[in-house]
């Protein structure tokens, strides 16, 4: 999944849309499926392998973005006799439609991630697949992964089990119908309880040191072809609702309940990410000097990172640029009992691994086999240990990939944000430096919320401090934005 999401309404025209078809054309992303693919497609989706078990009276429930199609994951939520919580989590079965070697699975090693661009998305699967025979719509048997993890009272993990089973989503919700539904107690218990759960889970991500970004939705809008501000952008933003938070906090759960269950049984692969360097923490102290945010020095990241809130433009800025912590993260494989020296995930502030997204992401479905097959008590199957020690660098590629677009992407946007305001000057803050170009770095816009090159000047760069800038260039999919000492 992309770091920033961002998205471009409907009334966006050309030039913005024509850069981003160059972008493509550009990165030799896949415009359509071979026919093979999509032959096999065609015929698995008619006669996927079901599972023996059927829990089909199980009703689920689904939070997604309206407009999804590609629903991964469904749940329902119930208290424990007793006390605690009962998280049973359906993940779709992309294993009962995908056979290893075949012209789908070749395609999806080719792919390793949907793609997200502004405009579009470029999926890892067919419609066929994707959006409709393993996508857990509303009211159809799918096979899945139905995971059931039990919490204490506190919401802390006591039992985990997972195993194949053919599920029926009953609900299909978007999170501003199920905020809704919950702040104003007309939610039935299976949703209420997502309030419940999410919160407990939020309070011991917050004891344990782990922390999530709330990151918003950048939207970025024409304006009306009327007026002196005709035919220019603006970026707007889509802050998170609780309800995005606590949806987010049972995918977390599982994907920790996931890489324990590899861990104790000694064969996997785990999403780790290293403690960030303090070069980057520093950045980011400078970065949220220019946003007027006050970030005292006894108080830890973390801790500042909850206390924003994503619906004001500065906090929600401030959170774009927390991402960049986010680099570093890898797949992690181990095998034979070897458990990694270093298994955590430093946002995370635990072991965790990604199992939840398998219509989105490659890595999901060999997570989901090693954890059923850990349950059962068997070894995985032999595709998934044959093709285990490969995964980190298969991934590593898809995710270079994605984060080339995401980048790629993010400098069209501001482009074409800034193309009619060339000559413009703005306030910024300097929050990076180069180290033997002192008169060339990185400036944060104080509005909009833009983090762009600056060169040209003859004095060195204050590093961290407030400065006057003119807009050089900006031409989306030809010249990204630059700057210079005003």
């Amino acid at each position: 999944m992309p770091r920033r999401h961002l998205k471009v309404t409907a009334a966006v025209d050309a030039p913005l849309r024509t850069a981003l078809r160059g972008l493509r054309v550009e990165l030799a992303v896949p415009e359509t499926f071979p026919a093979a693919v999509l032959d096999e497609a065609e015929q698995v989706a008619q006669a996927p392998r079901l599972p023996d078990r059927d829990a089909t009276d199980l009703p689920l429930f689904s939070i997604d973005p309206a407009a999804s199609q590609d629903l991964d994951q469904a749940m329902h939520l119930s208290r424990r006799p007793g006390g605690g919580f009962r998280v049973r989590y359906a993940i779709a079965d992309v294993a009962a439609f995908v056979t290893p070697g075949l012209a789908l699975d070749t395609e999806a090693h080719r792919r390793i991630t949907t793609l997200y661009f502004p405009d579009r998305r470029v999926p890892l699967h067919p419609a066929l697949i994707g959006e409709s025979a393993a996508s857990l719509l509303p009211g159809q048997a799918r096979p899945a992964v139905l995971w059931t993890l039990d919490l204490d009272a506190d919401g802390r993990t006591v039992s985990t089990d997972v195993r194949r089973a053919l599920v029926r989503n009953r609900t299909r919700l978007d999170y501003a119908s199920a905020q809704r539904h919950i702040d104003a107690g007309t939610a039935e218990e299976p949703l209420a309880l997502l309030r419940t759960v999410g919160t407990l889970r939020e309070r011991l991500e917050a004891e344990r040191g782990g922390i999530s970004l709330n990151v918003p939705e950048q939207q970025i809008i024409e304006t009306p072809a009327h007026g002196p501000a005709a035919g220019t952008y603006a970026l707007t933003y889509r802050a998170p609702l609780p309800t995005d938070r606590w949806n987010a906090q049972i995918s977390l759960l599982t994907g920790m309940a996931a890489a324990e269950l590899m861990i104790t049984r000694g064969t996997g692969v785990l999403r780790t990410l290293p403690a960030a360097p303090d070069g980057a923490v520093g950045r980011l102290r400078r970065t949220a000097k220019a946003l007027g945010i006050d970030w005292p020095h006894h108080v830890p990241y973390a801790e500042l990172v909850r206390s924003l809130d994503p619906r004001q433009s500065r906090h929600a800025a401030f959170l774009q640029e927390c991402t960049t912590l986010l680099r570093g993260a890898g797949y992690t494989v181990f095998s034979g009992g070897r458990v990694p020296e270093f298994p955590l995930h430093a946002a995370v502030a635990a072991p965790y691994t990604h199992c939840t997204a398998p219509l989105r992401r490659l890595v999901d479905r060999y997570t989901s086999e090693v954890c059923v097959a850990a349950v059962a008590g068997r070894e995985p199957p032999e595709w998934v240990l044959a093709d285990l020690d490969a995964l980190p660098a298969k991934m590593a590629e898809g995710t270079r990939r994605a984060g080339t677009v995401e980048r790629e992407c993010l400098d069209i946007v501001e482009a074409a944000l800034l193309m009619d305001r060339i000559g413009e000057v703005f306030d910024a803050c300097v929050v990076d430096v180069k180290e033997h170009e002192p008169t060339a770095g990185t400036v944060q816009l104080t509005a909009p919320a833009v983090v762009a090159r600056i060169e040209g000047g003859t004095e060195p760069l204050p590093l961290g401090e407030r400065l006057r800038v003119r807009l050089r260039q900006a031409d989306p999919g030809r010249a990204k934005a630059l700057f210079t000492p005003a």
